[in-house]
């Protein structure tokens, strides 16, 4: 899935209004090398140029299947009520990344996922001591169920403390159905962690309650499912906190997110697993 035709349309809509100045060439970026919107210090836009902000930020918004910049359009997205300058600058920057990449495609496969651990090989754990009746909620009025099973997958991460002024983290979650890319997320979180294993977790409760959404959907909609959903995170103290009965946790602040993970990992709807950073970027790289 490409969206060549829209991006090249609204990349000319830009350069028309920018009347001659053009957009920058050789962008290699979504955002300028180090460049942080929240401590951004130029001056307030004008009243014309508050008005084309939005206006901007939404057409990036809707670029179909451009997940390269889902989330610097998210963090843009923030500054809609007062953009400087510099925030405006940097919408013409990432038109120019778009005008040079506006080729990139989606690819979808209807394949089974593959992992180095099996979800079948993974150990069963008895929950009956700590959720004894927890079952994952199943519509009584679904269809009958056609076609192949299918298998979700959901990669979950997130930067901790990484807006520098608020120091909240911010959410990332991929969706996938078999080797389908279907849903991606980029949110700030509303709450400030202090530390990565908080905002690990707090990311990990926001991915837990997608996967739920769509597996209700997916059964509406007579799709089989095979199993629980693997969810894939870099966080081994998170990992292990969710998915070994006997942990217990003792944050408070984080047990609302704890409990909310671990009942629907006794339920059966999602199994936790550890996937190492090198390897995720070592696929994106091929």
């Amino acid at each position: 899935m490409g969206s060549h035709t829209h991006v090249k349309e609204e990349v000319r809509n830009v350069e028309t209004h920018l009347d001659g100045l053009g957009l920058k060439k050789k962008v290699s970026t979504v955002l300028p090398h180090e460049y942080k919107l929240e401590m951004d210090g130029s001056k307030e836009c004008n009243e014309e140029e508050v008005s084309q902000y939005p206006k901007r930020i939404g057409v990036l918004a809707v670029e179909l299947g451009r997940v390269d910049i889902c989330t610097e359009v998210s963090m843009m997205a923030a500054h809609c009520a007062m953009p400087r300058k510099g925030h405006l600058d940097t919408v013409w920057y990432m038109f120019a990344y778009l005008k040079r990449h506006d080729r990139s495609k989606m690819m979808f496969h209807s394949r089974s996922p593959t992992f180095l651990v099996k979800t079948n090989e993974l150990p069963r754990l008895d929950w009956s001591d700590f959720h004894k009746d927890v079952k994952e909620q199943v519509p009584h009025d679904a269809p009958e169920r056609r076609g192949q099973a299918v298998e979700p997958t959901a990669f979950v991460d997130s930067d901790h403390a990484g807006d520098t002024v608020t120091r909240r983290s911010r959410t990332g979650i991929f969706l996938f159905i078999q080797n389908a890319p279907i849903v991606w997320f980029s949110k700030k979180q509303t709450s400030i962690e202090t530390s990565s294993f908080g905002s690990e977790f707090s990311a990990m409760k926001t991915a837990v309650e997608m996967v739920k959404g769509l597996r209700y959907k997916l059964r509406m909609m007579g799709v089989p499912i095979n199993g629980p959903c693997n969810v894939k995170a870099d966080n081994m103290s998170m990992v292990r906190n969710s998915s070994i009965p006997e942990l217990q946790l003792k944050k408070k602040s984080n047990s609302i997110a704890y409990h909310c993970v671990r009942e629907q990992t006794a339920a059966g709807v999602v199994i936790i697993n550890y996937e190492p950073t090198v390897l995720v970027q070592m696929s994106q790289t091929c």
